[in-house]
């Protein structure tokens, strides 16, 4: 990739991580942070239930940081640890009526932002940005 190209989207990552910052900080977007958000989905992503090493590998995060965010889910009712059937030392995180509710209802609400910042895009160019950043957020996963 040529040098110019790598500069523009450096910058360009950059100032989308700070508006992002920016909108996420000052204006609420629902009532889950993006890390409850992002856990929460996941655990739906994986039929319901996930383990907390999966959760970990998937988000490049230490156990004990995704074990502290389940412990503030599990609090409020949003999931449940149940056994893990093919290692009975461990446990899956389920997600629970109420957790599939409030993600349904924070990605009602963030796609409706989403909606509205892209409104003057065509389907195609939708399309292909998502594409492209599902491929730019893939590669994270391939760097070791």
């Amino acid at each position: 990739m040529e040098k110019r190209s790598i500069e523009t989207i450096e910058l360009e990552m950059a100032v989308l991580v700070r508006r992002l910052t920016s909108l996420t900080t000052y204006k609420k977007i629902g009532n889950l942070d993006r890390a409850a958000y992002l856990l929460l989905h996941q655990i739906a992503f994986n039929n319901g239930t996930a383990g907390v090493k999966v959760i970990s590998d998937e988000f490049q995060l230490d156990i004990s940081t995704v074990s502290r965010q389940a412990a503030a889910l599990e609090n409020k009712g949003y999931i449940t640890r149940i056994p893990d059937p093919e290692d009975g030392r461990a446990y899956l995180l389920q997600i629970t009526e109420l957790g599939g509710e409030i993600l349904d209802e924070n990605r009602q609400v963030r796609q409706e932002i989403m909606g509205k910042l892209l409104m003057n895009w065509s389907d195609e160019e939708g399309d292909s940005f998502g594409e492209l950043l599902r491929k730019f957020n893939a590669t994270f996963l391939e760097e070791d």
